[in-house]
């Protein structure tokens, strides 16, 4: 017969259960006395039990609220320290308790009655009832598509980041099953005369000339660390025209090895832009030292979406769609998938297109915009014949300056600075020139001034124009008025401008979380020197 239920005082098992080198006499007695109950109760107890089932015994019926509660123990669990047979005529004492990915256990050993613990006598319980097959699922997919610890461990960018990435795979994925079916039918038909080995020699080159073009893209490779967001939008838009001039190759079968060559450059190229951009967008997701986690975690998502694109694809061929309409929807999904995963990237450095996002902010309110703001105002993609911005930073003399008496103007300004700004009426540009002793900061302010001028510049016109009924007139005085009177008190006001707002914009930025560098700003490699 079992054992009465023992009615147990809730701050007396705490007390004993987290203080073993305190442990009374009595509390061992209770210790022992609550194992053989435990024991009675799992031998009387269903193979199954479920907690819901009217089959409950009278004793436990009779637990108070304030009882233990022992959860169902399975047949594959009685072997895990704490209702083995040797335990119950024995002393059991606490000894620890650990926590694994969520999951407690507690850690129990045998005492020999003489206050010493017997060797090897350790046994551990699992404080939790066995996941559901669906639980146990769900982890173990966790464990392969997201990193250790999230979402604390990532930020939160992380998370549209990888779901565009992973709809560009999906679209990528089932792309490339129809242009590899493409080139192949292509390849047959234009050599129908030829020997398998002139066909596979034609497909060599191919893929000789997409290594040689990434071999030259390399050089490069500057642009991949200020202007990252740009050229990876930029490979796959490259990508998207490989492929498109690779599904060509069905309708001209005996330009293959030209048109082939050319896609696979261009399919290349985007290779490069990809991988070499890769880290530095995972860096900035990674919390701490788990760059490589994340970036796994990041390629096996992108792995799987792979391979259900292709998949999805391999089951549309079967049904013979219309070539040019199912590669139109993939490719418009594709470029879709591409813009926003990496509009979804914020980034904690000011390269010179958030550069110039945040100065203009400042100037205008007074305030640096959020890391969050800033990266989602930065141009992603500028349409081909677009020329470079209004700030030209590190350029020649020559490029600068075509009136001597121009320079020698606005040179007694910037004596006690390590640059000088000017700006070109005819061109609307402003040039930043750097001196032979410039450092890091001095190419920041220079970057700043250049800024402040052209908004002053900006400013005075706008002024001017709406206080004007010939628009036209007056763009051309306002020219001459720049070019030779009101540039010297422009460029003096702007110093006065710059010294004193120069110090509070990096101190708003750097409470933002921005991070400045003058490499980022891809500053021209012209100096000028200083003479006597």
């Amino acid at each position: 017969m079992a054992p009465p239920p023992i009615k147990i005082n809730k701050s007396a098992t705490a007390q004993s259960l987290s203080s073993s080198t305190t442990t009374t006499a009595t509390d061992a007695r209770l210790l022992v006395r609550e194992t053989l109950r435990i024991s009675a109760n799992l031998a009387s107890a269903p193979p199954l039990p479920s907690p819901t089932t009217a089959s409950n015994s009278a004793a436990h019926q009779q637990l108070p609220t304030a009882a233990v509660v022992v959860p169902p123990v399975f047949p594959d669990r009685m072997r895990m320290g704490l209702v083995e047979d040797e335990f119950v005529q024995s002393s059991l004492r606490l000894i620890c308790c650990e926590e694994i990915d969520g999951r407690r256990w507690k850690y129990v050993a045998e005492n020999d009655g003489s206050g010493r613990f017997k060797k090897n006598s350790i046994r551990a319980v699992c404080l939790h009832t066995p996941q559901a097959p669906v639980e146990e699922l769900v982890s173990f997919i966790r464990s392969y598509v997201v990193p250790e610890g999230f979402p604390d461990s990532v930020t939160p960018s992380y998370v549209p980041y990888m779901t565009f990435r992973a709809l560009k795979h999906f679209f990528g994925g089932a792309m490339g099953v129809f242009t590899t079916k493409t080139l192949l039918n292509a390849v047959g038909v234009a050599h129908k005369q030829a020997i398998p080995g002139a066909v596979a020699i034609n497909w060599i080159l191919k893929d000789g000339a997409g290594r040689v073009g990434k071999m030259l893209f390399a050089r490069q490779g500057k642009k991949f660390d200020y202007d990252l967001k740009q050229l990876r939008f930029t490979g796959d838009l490259l990508m998207e025209l490989g492929a498109g001039v690779e599904l060509a190759t069905a309708a001209f079968p005996h330009l293959f090895l030209p048109m082939a060559c050319a896609a696979n450059v261009a399919k290349n190229v985007a290779a490069v832009t990809s991988t070499s951009t890769r880290t530095p967008i995972y860096k900035a997701f990674a919390k701490g030292e788990n760059i490589g986690d994340v970036t796994a975690k990041g390629e096996c998502v992108s792995n799987i979406a792979d391979l259900l694109g292709t998949g999805l694809s391999i089951w549309l061929t079967r049904r013979n769609p219309s070539l040019v309409t199912t590669f139109s929807l993939l490719s418009c999904g594709y470029l879709l998938s591409s813009y926003q995963e990496v509009r979804s990237v914020v980034l904690h450095t000011l390269n010179r297109a958030r550069f110039s996002v945040a100065v203009e902010s400042f100037l205008k309110t007074g305030r640096v915009p959020s890391l969050q703001e800033g990266n989602a105002r930065e141009k992603i993609f500028s349409p081909p014949g677009v020329k470079e911005g209004p700030i030209v930073l590190g350029p020649r003399f020559k490029d600068a300056f075509q009136d001597p008496s121009s320079y020698l103007a606005i040179e007694p300004f910037f004596e006690n600075e390590r640059y000088l700004v000017t700006y070109n009426p005819s061109k609307d540009k402003v040039y930043a020139l750097l001196k032979d002793q410039a450092k890091a900061d001095d190419i920041l302010k220079a970057a700043f001034h250049a800024h402040v001028l052209l908004h002053s510049v900006h400013s005075a016109q706008d002024s001017r124009r709406s206080s004007s009924q010939k628009v036209q007139d007056q763009d051309k005085t306002l020219s001459y008025i720049l070019s030779n009177a009101d540039l010297g008190d422009r460029i003096a006001e702007s110093c006065k401008m710059v010294s004193t707002l120069y110090s509070p914009f990096k101190s708003k930025a750097a409470e933002q979380g921005w991070r400045m560098s003058d490499l980022l700003l891809n500053p021209g490699r012209a100096r000028l020197v200083t003479t006597g």
